[in-house]
């Protein structure tokens, strides 16, 4: 903030001054000593600090940059005595480099926020006493208390405690998220209510918030090609345009001897040259895309891959966690009139089971009254639940066979749980995963735009195929392993022409490979596992894939974007270059060239900060 006052203040003060000088030697004082004095004063009042560097450059090695162009434009300017000018094309300089330093600014806003979610302490309980210590120093295993309006330091489980937890920080989601004893809680959350005694499960530097934190401070190490090309592009073009603006002032004045008016012309083509406009302007366009993506809980590892998924045509998803919830519920029980009384008797049975399966059923029947039946769990078949009175037999045929019921076979899609009582069958529960909310309109939206889609699954081809047909997706492979999903990736990327980009999505939990073999992988949620983080370059925080839909729209925009920043900058430099080497643009005319064109870019680049919901939601 300083900073930002005593900039404001030095360039007011230079303008004032330069317009009081211009009135006062222009109509009152006629002495060029005094004059070129004053305006040097004034001069190195606004633009001491681009001397400064420019030198301090020179010194490293680094000669070419638009310090060096700046002070070598100027100080041309002051030998030809044109002190207005020299001071102006300065002024107008340090103004366009106060606008864009503040565009960085606001464009890294969203970044700093997400860094906010560092935790700045951890309370660790020592029986009965309560510890501050860093979070680096907690152990995992110790017990911790995080109480209302503080930061949850570490990933861990609960212990004693429910609570509201503010997520927005690492989803982007504002609804609160209702915890307590037994779940799993994430490091960077808040807790807004309540008081929480949770159990560490991973250390500082392995914990959900230290891996955000790491993938957003080297987000810039994986630049866009744009970027790359920009770099590039400066490293020679400073010098051509330098030699370029030597030869423009003496080879014309050897025939002509018109030494000042090409010496006129070299410095302002040395000024229109400057390459600010895109060197600040491109990555501040991606930086703001970057920022913009985080606020909708889309986290990119680098800008090359918001080029890579707005060029991403082919989508291959992994199933479970991905497209389906990846959580079993109860689809069917037959016969429907007897639904409550078949949930009962199966509850029974499978009320202490820890399988996903028997949860399922136990949290459809609701409570259930157990009276002290006796449990026999048979492997791989299914339980039998008994006491004095009743015999429950819940499983699947081979324990039916096995218990020589007789049974009426189902032929549904997804897992059939058999029940019966003493003997005779009472029906059966269908249970199955079932796709998530947004699936099959993200499919459809990407279906539409000419995306392939592909879904790779370990399931069987029945239920695989049952999956892809709700979902809309136009190929499938089933029965997988990991290294079969691996296998039949590399097949796709084999056979995709060149120009093509595929993207796998997938939970990060057995993924990992996949997702790194991908020309851009992307995870789906489950944010608190080490390989969604680690082995992704897009982390979607909302376990939605309508973040593909945001990332895209948002990757679209930021691409048109900075092509205009490109196309634009290049193009008015030319026609000004073209202009001044031929006498038609004065230093007036350069400094648009240079700090206008820079200015109006980087007010461009701003718009990838702001992103419009509904836009998004159209496009799904």
């Amino acid at each position: 903030m300083k900073k930002n006052t005593f900039v404001i203040a030095r360039i007011i003060v230079s303008f004032v001054l330069l317009i009081i000088s211009i009135i006062l030697f222009d109509n009152v004082i006629n002495n060029l000593v005094l004059k070129g004095i004053v305006f040097a004063a004034i001069y190195l009042l606004i633009g001491y600090d681009i001397l400064l560097r420019a030198i301090k450059n020179i010194l490293h090695g680094r000669i070419f940059d638009e310090n060096f162009l700046m002070t070598l434009a100027t100080l041309g300017a002051f030998i030809i005595s044109d002190y207005a000018e020299a001071v102006a094309v300065m002024l107008f300089y340090q103004i366009g480099e106060y606008f864009q330093d503040y565009a960085v600014n606001k464009s890294r806003k969203s970044i700093k926020e997400l860094m906010d979610i560092r935790p700045d302490k951890a309370v660790k309980i020592d029986g009965d006493k309560e510890n501050v210590l860093s979070p680096e120093d907690i152990k995992a295993g110790d017990l911790i208390v995080v109480k209302p309006g503080e930061r949850i330091p570490l990933d861990g489980i609960i212990l004693k405690g429910s609570a509201n937890l503010d997520t927005s920080a690492l989803t982007g989601e504002s609804v609160l998220r209702y915890c307590e004893a037994g779940e799993e809680v994430l490091s960077g959350s808040i807790n807004t209510d309540g008081v929480l005694y949770i159990t560490v499960m991973k250390e500082f530097y392995d914990s959900t918030v230290s891996k955000i934190l790491d993938m957003v401070e080297n987000v810039s190490e994986k630049k866009a090609k744009a970027e790359n090309f920009i770099t590039r592009f400066a490293k020679y073009y400073t010098p051509i345009v330098v030699i370029g603006a030597i030869l423009l002032a003496v080879i014309p004045s050897l025939f002509d001897s018109m030494w000042i008016m090409w010496t006129q012309r070299a410095l302002n083509f040395l000024v229109v040259s400057c390459p600010c406009a895109l060197v600040i302007s491109v990555p501040l366009g991606f930086f703001g895309g970057i920022g913009c993506a985080s606020k909708e809980g889309i986290l990119f590892k680098g800008s090359s891959y918001l080029e890579m998924i707005d060029k991403a045509d082919i989508f291959v998803f992994d199933k479970t966690g991905t497209i389906t919830k990846g959580k079993f519920e109860v689809q069917k029980v037959f016969p429907a009139e007897k639904k409550e009384y078949i949930l009962h008797l199966a509850a029974i049975a499978e009320k202490g089971s820890l399988h996903p399966i028997a949860k399922s059923i136990v949290e459809a029947a609701g409570e259930t009254d157990i009276n002290d039946y006796e449990i026999e769990e048979i492997a791989g078949k299914g339980i039998i639940a008994s006491n004095k009175s009743n015999r429950i037999v819940v499983g699947n045929e081979k324990l039916m066979e096995k218990e020589g019921i007789s049974i009426d076979i189902c032929r549904d899609i997804g897992t059939v749980i058999y029940v019966a009582k003493n003997n005779v069958q009472e029906g059966y529960i269908v249970v199955a995963d079932s796709l998530k909310e947004n699936s099959a309109k993200v499919i459809k939206a990407l279906n539409d735009k000419g995306i392939k889609t592909v879904m790779l699954t370990g399931d069987n081809a029945d239920y695989a195929k049952d999956i892809a047909d709700k979902a809309g997706i136009s190929e499938y492979k089933a029965n997988l392993l990991p290294v079969d999903k691996v296998i039949e990736l590399e097949k796709i990327m084999a056979h995709k022409e060149k120009q093509q980009v595929v993207a796998f999505v997938g939970d990060g939990i057995n993924d990992a490979p996949v997702l790194m073999r991908a020309d851009v992988g992307i995870s789906m949620g489950k944010i608190g596992s080490d390989s969604a983080i680690e082995a992704s370059d897009i982390v979607l925080m909302k376990d939605d894939l309508s973040g593909i839909l945001t990332a895209k729209t948002i990757a679209s925009k930021t691409q048109k974007i900075v092509r205009e920043n490109i196309v634009f900058a290049l193009a008015i430099k030319v026609i000004i270059l073209i202009l001044s080497a031929f006498g038609f643009a004065n230093m007036w005319w350069a400094v648009f060239g240079d700090v206008g064109v820079a200015f109006l870019a980087i007010l461009n680049s701003m718009r990838t900060i702001k992103f419009k919901k509904k836009k998004s939601i159209s496009a799904s």
